[in-house]
Order: C-alpha cells, then structure tokens, then sequence
C-alpha cells in the first residue's frame, strides 16, 4: 500500500472512536425518541360544533275576555304568561277563602285525609248566619253546639262557599277576625304578595281586592297544597248534617278544569280563579288563571274556556334533539373525524313560539370508544330545560405507532 493511503494509529483509534461513540449517540436518541413518540400524550381533537335552528309552529293569539281583568299563568313558568284589562287591583269576592283556607292550615296543617281536629259551634257562630244572610252572602244553616272537624269547614268554604262557615274557620283558628287578619297580612307579605288587600274572610267586602298577576300566584301556592288541591277539584262532598254539597265552579272537568275558586259580588260581577291540566306531547301542563269583573257565571266561564282552548294552543313540545343527532365534530391530527351525537331523543316544553337555545359543552378527547360520554347538552326555552349527554357516535382509535414515529411534530 502506499505510504499516502496508509493510516496512522490516531487516526485508526480516532474513527473507532467516532464509531463507539456514535452508535452510543444513536441507541441514546433511540432509547429516548421512541419512548416519547410511542407513549407520548395525543394533542385533543378539535372539535367543531353545529347548532340545528328547529322550527317552532306558530301559535295563535290569546283570547282574553274584554271586559274586567284577566291573566294566564303555569306551574312552572315565573310571574304570568300573558294578561289583559286593568293592572290595579279589583275586588277578589270568594277568592278570598282560598287565602283564608291556606292561612288556617298553615297554622293547622293536615294531610291529605285527615280531618282534622273538631270545632263546636258557638252562638257567635249561629248569630253569623242572619248577618252574612242580611248581606246578601252565601250562607249555611247553622246553631250552637253543632261539630265539625276542619277538614270539613274547609269543604263548607272551599266547596259550598258559605260565608259564615268561613268565619267561624278563622275565629276557630286564630280566636278572633282581629287575630286571624293579622295572620292572614303577615302570610301574604312572606310570599310576596304584598298587594293584596285582605280585610275580613270571606270577600264579601268590595275592600278585599287583589291585581290578577298576584292572583296567579295565589294559585300556584294552592294547588301546591295537597289538601287545598285536592278539595277545589271535588265537584261535591257529602258533609253532614247538610247532606251533598255542589262545588259553585261549575267548570269542573270541562276541559280539562280541575279548581280552584269562584267570586261573585253584586255590584262588582263574577270571578273565577281556576286550574286545568293539558296533555303536549309527553308533557303535563297545569295552566293557572283568573278572570275578574265578568258579566255573570255563564259568561265567564264560557268565555274562560274559549281562553283556555288558545293557551294550550300556546304550548308547543318540540323535539330538540333526535336520537344520535350529531351536535359536534371531533378532527384528530392524524385525519380521523368522528361525529358527537345527543344520547337519546329529547323534547321541551315552549310558550308561545319562545325560541330554543342550545348549550353544547363538549370535553377534550384524544381517543374514544362509540358511546362515551365527551359531554352535555343543554337546551333551554323561557324557563324550561332539558338536558342529556354527548357521546361519540364511533371510536377515536389512537393513530399507532408508526404514525407517531413520523409526526413527533404533531406530539410536541
């Protein structure tokens, strides 16, 4: 060989060295690259998210009577829904009684049938009989020493609406009117319904008087009484010595009515606060009202049904999400795309056309398996809601090794 292509020691010991210590070099960045690539965490999928607009049916007008005042609420639904004629507040007539009845039993409760402790009747008692009858108010026959258990005084006022059997409740209870109204103002200011005026138990005082908003709320507290509910809805008891006794609403059962008060003063007009229970769709709706200052009975409740008929044509149950609708994309970083679906069929409740809102929260994923639950939809209109959970439609598989080995920009 000639001298030039020889090599020297260094320089044989310097390639070996090179040599060792690139192989180390290389098992090092081996060593440490596939464990990052391989084990390292995937970045999230993005996730795009679609809203669907759905199509609310139109709903027709209100048909509000034109005379007095008059509003519509729910159970469930805040304040009113909607109302007509005067805002001031008109005389509640017998409206009153519910009021008196919910006082009573906040301060001698029973439960749904009980009845209750038993009150004697005294002369006071009897001598209210002439003085309601002298005023030309509804009455009952009564004289001293009859009994009756509250439950069945409740009936006499809430059923019957007699007038002196309405009193005789309240002294009952509290001892004296004077203590009874005290009772009964201290109630109504803790609820709220702080324009109400209430002067004696029964209504037949013009100066008891109530705006119809309130009068609504008046409603909900009492259907939400089990006891209150269950008597404004029974068309009749049987209370001795006085036999069967008519319900005065007469509205019972038609279209759906099931309570709660009439009203009727001479120089004023006829009233009725009344419920009714409707079937939307999968949906129970219990509508509250109040019609003030009508003509008479027959008109009101005519018209009151005529009203009733275009509220539950107000409510519409929509169906916010399909079974396995999709609500979200996610696009992983190595091209897979899965859809995020609703996890079952959904419906809500709206008023009057009240658009749907959709709030979708969706989590991070990097990988998955179909029907994991990545998070929630929430669909409000007015106050109503409904929820249910996002879960992938398929599986976000992990891209494996070899894609991880190539795109470790993706990774870090």
């Amino acid at each position: 060989m000639p001298p030039s292509r020889q090599l020297t020691r260094r320089q044989i010991y310097r390639r070996r060295r090179v040599a060792v210590f690139g192989g180390l070099g290389l098992l090092v960045i081996s060593l440490t690259y596939l464990p990052l690539t391989l084990l390292a965490p995937l970045a999230p999928a993005l996730v795009t998210v679609t809203t669907p607009v759905d199509e609310i049916p139109p709903v027709p007008a209100l048909d509000f009577p034109g005379y007095g005042a008059s509003a519509i609420g729910a159970v469930g639904y805040p304040g009113v829904l909607a109302q007509s004629g005067v805002t001031t507040p008109l005389p509640m007539a017998s409206i009153t009684k519910v009021i008196t009845a919910l006082v009573v039993l906040d301060a001698h409760p029973l439960a749904p049938g009980e009845s209750g402790p038993t009150a004697t009747m005294t002369a006071a008692d009897a001598a209210l009989y002439g003085a309601y009858l002298a005023q030309n108010g509804t009455v009952s026959t009564v004289r001293a020493g009859m009994t009756f258990t509250e439950r069945q005084l409740l009936e006499l006022t809430l059923i019957k609406s007699s007038n002196n059997y309405t009193t005789s409740l309240a002294v009952w209870a509290f001892g004296s009117q004077d203590a009874f109204l005290a009772a009964a103002r201290a109630w109504l200011t803790e609820r709220g319904l702080d324009r109400i005026v209430i002067n004696e138990p029964t209504g037949i005082d013009p100066s008891n008087v109530a705006p119809v908003d309130q009068l609504i709320e008046l409603g909900r507290i009492a259907l939400a009484h089990p006891v209150i509910a269950q008597i404004v809805a029974t068309k009749e008891a049987d209370v001795p010595p006085f036999g069967v006794l008519p319900n005065t609403n007469l509205l019972l059962g038609r279209q759906g009515v099931d309570g709660i008060k009439t009203g009727t003063l001479d120089d004023f007009g006829a009233n009725l606060l009344f419920s009714a229970d409707y079937l939307v769709g999968e949906s129970t709706v219990t509508v509250i009202g109040v019609v003030l200052g009508g003509p008479d009975h027959d008109v009101i409740d005519r018209d009151i049904l005529t009203l009733l008929e275009s509220t539950v044509a107000n409510f519409t149950e929509v169906e916010v999400a399909a079974d396995a609708e999709a609500f979200a994309t996610y696009d992983a970083v190595w091209g897979e795309s899965v859809a995020a679906v609703a996890g079952t069929r959904v419906t809500l409740l709206t008023w009057a056309g009240a658009p749907v809102e959709v709030d979708v929260v969706a989590e991070d994923v990097r990988t998955g398996v179909a029907g994991e639950d990545v998070g929630d939809l929430v669909f409000t209109s007015g106050p109503m809601s409904a929820s249910v959970d996002l879960e992938l439609a398929a599986d976000l598989a992990d891209p494996g090794p070899w894609w991880r080995l190539t795109n470790p920009a993706a990774l870090f």
